[in-house]
């Protein structure tokens, strides 16, 4: 059996062995994993079961403006003060009662060789095609965060209205990911804080999750997987996500779930990725705490299927080294450690 039919086990709720794993980084991360080694091609050593590129913009470095970026939706983004994704300057709404904004036409011929290189690597791997930002975020990029939420209550209806918007321009990317052999369809969107929703569950409902629920239908009918990540809380949702088609749910963070009790209330209409917390455990503890750690929450959450082991994030800079590969040797001799 090889990883993708692993992959598609664990999320159809079989036992497999071995359990999936993942894991990505930071190119901090990376470059210290490289030093550490000495192995230029650390990520290919270690063996990810999961493979797949993000589209959120494909934003492009300024080059009268260091450490900015413009995506293809106008945002320009600072990475000056953060060095991930960067902040937005200067959202492109500012009243969205009265804006002239329109989105751009999608550059399909970038997004097809995207694909089209995705899949040439693939290998024996799981293979989807992600897309970030795809509504809430997307939503704040272009408007601000408190702008957003402030026009949940003051003007919801034209909020709705440019929800649709989004939903209807990344229907038109998800329908072209879908004409490809791909496993499945990742949505990128956070919604939680370190508890509860950033705009409740009542809004979320009203805002979110119809458009979620066009983007989930569009792939299930294809007979896809639908993979959604989302940092923080959301436990108020996880019956909308099954309800609305959801297949796994990534980033599945301990610091923050009951995992035990949610593996018992969803665990037989819901798969989860994560469950490593680079928040607590991979930046903080010991090479030997971090196996232990993963030893525990694996035999919490491995029973009939379910379960893609993986660092709850892309790991970060903070994550020493050795911990990481204390990680690996856990994720590769499966059968001394469970």
């Amino acid at each position: 059996m090889d990883r993708r039919e692993i992959v598609h086990n664990a999320l159809d709720h079989k036992n497999t062995t071995p359990i999936p794993y993942h894991m990505e980084f930071t190119h901090q991360a990376l470059e210290r994993l490289i030093k550490a080694t000495g192995d230029s091609d650390i990520e290919n050593t270690i063996g990810s079961y999961l493979h797949y590129t993000q589209y959120w913009g494909w934003p492009a470095e300024l080059a009268d403006r260091p450490d900015h970026f413009k995506d293809e939706f106008g945002v320009v983004w600072n990475r000056r003060v953060d060095k991930d994704i960067g902040v937005v300057e200067d959202p492109q709404i500012r009243d969205l009662e009265e804006n002239g904004y329109r989105f751009p036409d999608p550059d399909i011929p970038r997004l097809r060789r995207d694909i089209e290189g995705l899949l040439s690597g693939r290998g024996d791997r799981f293979t989807f095609m992600g897309f970030g930002f795809c509504m809430f975020e997307r939503c704040w990029s272009l408007m601000g965060m408190e702008n957003v939420l402030v026009s949940m209550i003051s003007c919801p209806d034209e909020l709705e209205r440019f929800f649709d918007r989004i939903c209807d321009y990344f229907l038109v990317l998800v329908d072209i990911a879908l004409e490809y052999d791909v496993d499945g369809i990742y949505f990128g969107d956070d919604w939680g804080q370190q508890k509860g929703l950033i705009m409740g569950p009542e809004k979320w409902r009203r805002f979110i999750k119809p458009r979620m629920a066009r983007l989930y239908g569009r792939v299930k009918a294809r007979g896809k997987y639908v993979i959604q990540h989302s940092c923080g809380d959301c436990h108020e949702i996880l019956p909308d996500l099954i309800e609305i088609g959801l297949d796994c749910y990534q980033t599945f963070q301990p610091e923050i779930y009951d995992i035990a009790e949610v593996k018992r209330l969803y665990g037989d209409k819901l798969a989860f990725w994560g469950a490593v917390s680079t928040q607590q455990i991979l930046s903080r503890c010991t090479p030997e705490q971090v196996q232990q750690e993963i030893v525990r929450v694996v035999n919490i959450l491995r029973t009939n299927g379910g379960l893609i082991i993986a660092p709850t994030h892309a790991l970060p800079y903070d994550v020493p080294a050795e911990n990481i590969l204390a990680m690996a040797e856990v994720f590769q001799n499966q059968d001394r450690f469970f």
